[in-house]
C-alpha cells in the first residue's frame, strides 16, 4: 500500500483559477436588466427621524425607485446572535438613527453612477440626541440610553457571586485595566448582494448571490424574514474576498436588496464602497477588561477576578455578547488557576454595531490573560517563562474540565514553549536586550511571551457527500470556503480514502440547490468538522464498492481491499481487479449511485493551543516600535497539509500583529467615525513585518477521526499578546508596566515618560455590583457556541 497522502504538502488546486482573474464574484455577474442600489446613511450618530423625503431623488434621471422605511415593507431579518430582543435593528431607520452610517434610505436606478449622484437629493430631517461612543460612559447613570424602554445602555449581562474571594490567601494581587480595542475586518472584498426575483412559474421565488461565509444560513435567514418556503430559496456565494467573521447571516443591507427586488420584479445588486464597509461592516474585539490575578510569593496562582465590557456598538451587536460568551470561556487558559470570578456586561453605544473578527472572543481572553501574567512576572521579579511553566495545566489531566466548564480534549502546553523557546534562541535574545541596556542604547530590544490555548469546531455538526462517477469523484460539503484551501483539503482526504487522483475530484459548495444542508465557515472548523464528514461518507463509499466488486468478481467483502492503483481487486490475486469507473457504471445500472451523504457530529469542540515568540525594536526617544522577529508555534492536532496550515498561520499571525501595534477604529465624543477610511485607519504592508517563522508540534484531538483542532485563528490569538508584552519588556527595566494597544509610537513615549508613575488600574463602573447573579439561566458550557 502506497504511503498516506495526508499530512504532505500539495500545492491548493483552488489557486490557478483566481491567479488568472478567472474569479466570478457578485460585482461581475452578468445579470440581464439588472438595477443598482444604494443606501443614503446617516451623518449623525443619535437623532430623532422626524422625515425622509426621496421625492426628489425618485425623479432625478436614471433612477427607477426611491424608498424610505415607510415606502418599502421591509421584514426585520434574524440576527445572526440575538443579545437582546428589545433592541431590533429595522432595515432602514424608523423612528431614530443610532450610529453613523445607518441605513436611512435606498435608491435604485439603472446604473451606479445614476445612484450615486441622486443620493444627495434625499432630504432627511434629523433632530440631533446627545450620543455616547465610549462603552464605559455608556453604562453612567446619566447616559443617554440608545433604547429610552431599556431604562440603561446595558444590553445583558452577569456578575459572580465570588467577586473578590477568588483573591483570598495571594500574596501578591496584579491589577490592570486593559482595552482590546475596536478593529475594522477589511475584508478585501465587502458586503455584496445580487437577487432575482422568481414566481411560482419560475424554479425559485429567489435566487440571491452573495458574498458570505454561511450561505445557508442567509437562505435561512430569509425563509424566516420573508416566510417563504426554503425549497423555494437559492443561496449561491461566489469567489468570496474574505469574511474573517464579518460575513455571517442575513444583514440590513441584504434585507432591503431582496424586499426591492420583489417589488419591482427586476434583478437589483449592491456592492458595499470601502468606506460604508468601514462604518457599517461589524467591528470586532471592543472590551474594556478588569482584571485582578493572585499569586503566592513562588508565583502559584491563587484565582482570577475579571469585570468584562463588551461594546455592543447599536442594536445590540452581538460582538459585545462575546465578552459574556468565548472571552468567559476561555478566561483559564493554558494554566491552573484554581479560583475564577467573572462578569460581564455588553454596553449600547452609538456606534458600529460589534460582530465577530478572527477568534471572535478567545483573542481577547488571551490578551488579558497573558498581559497579567507578565504584570505578575515583573511584580515577583521573576522570568516570564518560568512563571508560565509554573502554573501550566500538565499533560496528565487531559481531558480537563476547567473552572469555569470548557471541556479541554487534549494538550501538552509546554511543548509549543520550549519548540518556540529553541527556535527563537531564548538566551542569546536576553543578552542582547541586557547588552543593550548596559550600553545605553536607545534602541532597546523587547521579548514578549504568549502561551494560549483557543476552542474551536463546536457546536451543530457538518455535512458532506461523496460519489464516485465514471470519470472520478465529487465531493459537496456544507462548509463554505473564500480562501482557506478546502478545496485541496478535502481532495487529499477523498484521493487518500478512495486512491482517486486529486485532478480527478470535483469541488461543489457555496449553492443550497447543489448542497442541501451546511453550517458555513466560522469558528475554525471546516477541516475538523467539515473534513470528518468527508472522511466517514469516503468511507461508505468505499464499502458500497466492496460489496459491489465482491459480487462482480464472486469473491467474500472480506477479501476485498482497495490496490495501490486505485482499484478494487481480491487480496491476493493481482489478476482480479475492478476499477472505479466500472463500479459506478455497475451501481447506475442497479439504479443506484456509488455515494453516500453524511452528517458528522463532532463529540465536542476541540482545543487548539501554542506559544507565540516576539522580538521588538523601540525606539525610546520617538517611541516607534519595530517587529524583528516573529516566533510562532501553533499546535491544531493532527496536520494534514503543512502547505496550507502555514498559510493560516502567517495570516493570522499578521492580523494579530496589526491589532498590537497599529489598528484602531476610534469615533469622536458625538459618536463621529475618525477613521472611516484606509486613509485613516492603519493597515500594515509587507514591509512593516518580519518574515514570519512558523511551527508546529501535533497532539491529536480524540473527538473527530481526523485528529485534528482549528488552525484558521490561533495565530491570530498568539501573536496580540506576544507583541503587546514584547512592546512592554523592552521598557520595563524603565518602570514600564503596561501600554495599551495599539503601540503607537505616542503611547509608547508617554508610558515612558511616565515610567513607575503611570497608573493602569482604576476601579471598573458601579454597574457591575447591581448586574443579576449568574445562575441557572447563563449556562456554564459554552463549548457548543463558537463563532
Amino acid at each position: 500500500m502506497v504511503g498516506s497522502l495526508l499530512g504532505t504538502e500539495v500545492q491548493r488546486v483552488e489557486d490557478p483559477e483566481l491567479l488568472r482573474g478567472r474569479g466570478t464574484y457578485v460585482a461581475n455577474l452578468q445579470l440581464e436588466g439588472v438595477l443598482h442600489l444604494g443606501f443614503v446613511r446617516s451623518p449623525v450618530a443619535h437623532a430623532k427621524l422626524v422625515s425622509v423625503d426621496v421625492s426628489a431623488a425618485a425623479a432625478a434621471p436614471g433612477i427607477v425607485a426611491a424608498f424610505s422605511a415607510a415606502e418599502l415593507d421591509v421584514p426585520i431579518p434574524p440576527p445572526f446572535i440575538e443579545v437582546n430582543p428589545r433592541c431590533a435593528r429595522p432595515p432602514l431607520a424608523t423612528d431614530r438613527v443610532r450610529f453613523v452610517g445607518e441605513a436611512v434610505a435606498v435608491l435604485v436606478g439603472e446604473s451606479a453612477a445614476a445612484v450615486a449622484d441622486a443620493l444627495e437629493l434625499v432630504d432627511v430631517d434629523y433632530e440631533p440626541l446627545p450620543a455616547v461612543a465610549d462603552p464605559e460612559q455608556a453604562l453612567e447613570p446619566d447616559a443617554e440610553p440608545q433604547f429610552p424602554e431599556l431604562g440603561s445602555n446595558i444590553a445583558a449581562g452577569y456578575r459572580d457571586p465570588a467577586g473578590a474571594d477568588v483573591l483570598e490567601g495571594a500574596d501578591v494581587v496584579v491589577r490592570a485595566r486593559i482595552e482590546n480595542q475596536r478593529v475594522a475586518v477589511v475584508p478585501l472584498e465587502g458586503n455584496a448582494i445580487a437577487v432575482e426575483p422568481g414566481g411560482p412559474d419560475q424554479d425559485y421565488d429567489v435566487t440571491v448571490h452573495v458574498s458570505t461565509q454561511m450561505p445557508h444560513g442567509v437562505r435561512d435567514g430569509v425563509v424566516k424574514a420573508f416566510g417563504l418556503d426554503p425549497e423555494r430559496v437559492r443561496v449561491i456565494a461566489p469567489h468570496v474576498g474574505g469574511g474573517f467573521g464579518g460575513k455571517a447571516g442575513l444583514i440590513s443591507e441584504y434585507a432591503v436588496a431582496i424586499a426591492v427586488a420583489q417589488r419591482l420584479g427586476r434583478p437589483v445588486r449592491w456592492v458595499e464602497t470601502r468606506s460604508e464597509n468601514m462604518q457599517a461592516m461589524p467591528h470586532g474585539r471592543a472590551q474594556v477588561q478588569y482584571a485582578e490575578l493572585g499569586l503566592r510569593r513562588d508565583g502559584t496562582i491563587v484565582g482570577l477576578r475579571c469585570r468584562v465590557i463588551g461594546d455592543a456598538g447599536a442594536y445590540a451587536g452581538f460582538g459585545g455578547s462575546l465578552a459574556l460568551g468565548s472571552t468567559r470561556t476561555m478566561a483559564q487558559g493554558v494554566y491552573q488557576i484554581p479560583k475564577i470570578s467573572y462578569d460581564a456586561v455588553a454596553a449600547l453605544t452609538n456606534t458600529t454595531p460589534v460582530g465577530a473578527f478572527r477568534g471572535a472572543g478567545r483573542p481577547e481572553a488571551a490578551a488579558m490573560l497573558e498581559r497579567m501574567m507578565d504584570l505578575a512576572a515583573a511584580e515577583l521579579e521573576m522570568d516570564p517563562v518560568e512563571l508560565r511553566r509554573r502554573n501550566f495545566l500538565p499533560p496528565d489531566v487531559f481531558p480537563h474540565k476547567t473552572v469555569v466548564g470548557a471541556h479541554y480534549d487534549s494538550g501538552n502546553f509546554d511543548l509549543p514553549l520550549t519548540e518556540a523557546l529553541r527556535q527563537a534562541d531564548y538566551d542569546a535574545l536576553r543578552a542582547e536586550q541586557a547588552r543593550r541596556i548596559a550600553a545605553g542604547e536607545k534602541v532597546l530590544l523587547g521579548i514578549g511571551i504568549a502561551a494560549y490555548v483557543e476552542i474551536t469546531g463546536g457546536g451543530a455538526g457538518e455535512y458532506a457527500e461523496v460519489e464516485v462517477h465514471e470519470h472520478g469523484a465529487r465531493i459537496k460539503v456544507g462548509t463554505s470556503a473564500h480562501g482557506q484551501g478546502h478545496a485541496t483539503s478535502f481532495a487529499m482526504i477523498v484521493a487518500d480514502t478512495l486512491r482517486i487522483p486529486m485532478e480527478s475530484i470535483e469541488f461543489v459548495q457555496s449553492d443550497t440547490a447543489e448542497v442541501p444542508r451546511g453550517f458555513g465557515t466560522g469558528g475554525s472548523r471546516s477541516l475538523q468538522l467539515g473534513g470528518s464528514a468527508v472522511r466517514q461518507a469516503g468511507e461508505r463509499v468505499l464499502q458500497q464498492a466492496k460489496e459491489l466488486a465482491a459480487a462482480r468478481l464472486e469473491a467474500s467483502v472480506d477479501d476485498i481491499e482497495l490496490t495501490d492503483s486505485g482499484e478494487l481487486g481480491v487480496a491476493g490475486v493481482p489478476s482480479a481487479t475492478i476499477p472505479w469507473a466500472e463500479l459506478a457504471r455497475a451501481a447506475a445500472q442497479d439504479g443506484d449511485r456509488l455515494a453516500a451523504e453524511v452528517d458528522f457530529a463532532p463529540d465536542g469542540a476541540t482545543f487548539p493551543f501554542g506559544a507565540h515568540v516576539s522580538v521588538v525594536e523601540v525606539d525610546v526617544e520617538t517611541g516607534l516600535v519595530r517587529p524583528v522577529r516573529h516566533i510562532a508555534v501553533d499546535d491544531c492536532g493532527r496536520v494534514l497539509n503543512p502547505l496550507i496550515v502555514r498559510g493560516q498561520q502567517h495570516g493570522g499571525a499578521v492580523q494579530g500583529i496589526a491589532q498590537a501595534l497599529w489598528e484602531q477604529v476610534t469615533f469622536d465624543a458625538e459618536g463621529n467615525p475618525e477613521t472611516g477610511t484606509l486613509a485613516d485607519y492603519t493597515i500594515p504592508s509587507a514591509a512593516d513585518l518580519p518574515s514570519l517563522e512558523v511551527f508546529n508540534t501535533q497532539t491529536p484531538s480524540p473527538r473527530n477521526p481526523l485528529g485534528a483542532k482549528g488552525i484558521g485563528e490561533s495565530a491570530t490569538i498568539g501573536s496580540t499578546p506576544a507583541v503587546q508584552n514584547a512592546v512592554v519588556d523592552a521598557l520595563r527595566h524603565l518602570g514600564v508596566r503596561h501600554i495599551d494597544m495599539p503601540a503607537t509610537p505616542e503611547r509608547v513615549w508617554k508610558a515612558i515618560q511616565e515610567g513607575a508613575n503611570a497608573r493602569y488600574w482604576q476601579e471598573p463602573p458601579a454597574v457591575f455590583a447591581t448586574l443579576p447573579v449568574r445562575g441557572a439561566n447563563t449556562p456554564d458550557d459554552a463549548d457548543e457556541a463558537v463563532v
